[in-house]
Order: C-alpha cells, then sequence, then structure tokens
C-alpha cells in the first residue's frame, strides 16, 4: 500500500494525479501544513525536509520505503507501475527532463511569485516583478513546446503530472493567459481526463486561500517556525 502524506497543493497534486491514473489503492494521510504537522517528528522521520508531499511503500521489498521530493516519487512509482515513464532513453529522458525542469523552474519560481504576490508583508515591487516575468517566461517556454503535441513527452507521462497543477494557478499571478492558447489546449485535455479530476480533488475540503489564515497558519506555512 502506498501512504501518501499531504496537503491540497500543486506539489501533492502531481502525486495524487499519478496515483488515480495508475489506478492502485493508495491511503491518504493528511498533513496540515497550516497547523504545523510538516515540524511534528513522525513526519521528519519520513521527510526530514519538512515539506508536501512524501510517499511511505509499505510493500517494499526489502521494507516500508520512505521517499520525498515529488520528482523522485513520480519516477519512483512510475517505474514500480511501468507506465508514464518509458524504458528506452530517448522516451525516458524526454519525461525525465521536463520533470526536472518543472522541479527546477516552474515550481520555484511560481512559489515565489505567489510569495511576493500574496504573503509578503509588504510590497517589494522588485522581487514580485522578477519571479512573475520568470514564471511568464516559463509558461512562454512550455506553450512554444506544446505548439502542435498532445502532451510534453510524446504520450502522457509524469511529465504532464508535474507540470499540470503548477499551470492550473497560472492566472492567480495577473498573467495574460490567452498569450498560451497551446497551453490551454494541454490543460483542457489534462482537465478531461478523469484521474486527473479526482486527482485535483486531493483534501479539496481543507483548501485554504491567504486571506483566510491566520498570523500562527500563516507561519506554519511559510515554515517560519524556529528549528
Amino acid at each position: 500500500m502506498i501512504e501518501l502524506h499531504a496537503w491540497p497543493t500543486p506539489n501533492a497534486y502531481k502525486v495524487s494525479i499519478l496515483l488515480e491514473e495508475l489506478a492502485i489503492p493508495y491511503l491518504v494521510k493528511p498533513v496540515d501544513i497550516t497547523g504545523g504537522a510538516q515540524f511534528d517528528q513522525a513526519f521528519l522521520r519520513i521527510n526530514p525536509n519538512g515539506r508536501m508531499p512524501a510517499i511511505v511503500d509499505t510493500e517494499a521489498p526489502d521494507g516500508p520505503l520512505a521517499i520525498f521530493e515529488s520528482g523522485a516519487i513520480l519516477i519512483y512509482l512510475a517505474e514500480k507501475h511501468g507506465r508514464f515513464l518509458p524504458t528506452e532513453p530517448h522516451g525516458r529522458f524526454a519525461a525525465i527532463q521536463w520533470v526536472m525542469w518543472q522541479m527546477s523552474g516552474l515550481g520555484p519560481m511560481f512559489g515565489q511569485a505567489f510569495h511576493f504576490q500574496h504573503f509578503a508583508p509588504e510590497p517589494i515591487a522588485y522581487a514580485t516583478d522578477r519571479y512573475v516575468r520568470e514564471a511568464g517566461r516559463l509558461l512562454k517556454v512550455l506553450e512554444q513546446h506544446l505548439d502542435g503535441a498532445e502532451y510534453i513527452a510524446g504520450d502522457l507521462s509524469i511529465a504532464d503530472m508535474a507540470c499540470y497543477p503548477w499551470t492550473v494557478v497560472a492566472g492567480m499571478l495577473g498573467l495574460d493567459m490567452d498569450a498560451f492558447p497551446a497551453l490551454a489546449t494541454w490543460q483542457a485535455r489534462m482537465a478531461a481526463r478523469p484521474g486527473v479530476a479526482r486527482g485535483m480533488a486531493l483534501l479539496e475540503q481543507h483548501r485554504m486561500t491567504a486571506p483566510r489564515l491566520d498570523e500562527a497558519a500563516r507561519r506554519n506555512l511559510l515554515g517560519s517556525r524556529d528549528a
């Protein structure tokens, strides 16, 4: 059984989408990042970095296996079940390179843009402009790559599952989404998949927005609790 330790965030949706597309049984163990559950020692033993998501494969060959970092989780699950990650080198690294692109670029840059737009205690125009511009540049890279393509790496793969949850919130950054028609077509194709829809519904009852967070929740969410 796969235990998914998660909260409703784009990084967690990557994994829940894959689990739903694989159609395998899994157990969701909520980790309330607004309540500081990510700092509990029980969770830190699974993910020393204290971030979402993490999994535990309770049926791994040599005993329970804990994995953190969403990209590593995607690769592990895809390899274990032989789906959504080709085995031949060209297809395999076509998918993996885009997972790494999302992990190193799309996610972090969107995260910083969101932070300075919605969570910074005072406006910092330079930081907001810098990260929103970079978010737009990255969407343009994906737009150009998707022009004429159904999926990011040929067939549906973990590359699509890594990128999709972050792109669906791009409009919250104030970007002109009409400038990305190929991206919109791909998003619609992804959204139409029942597995994707179910994965994006992960813990939906717990979704919160910045204005609803009290100061303690904001501190927990932003990881500002003292170590």
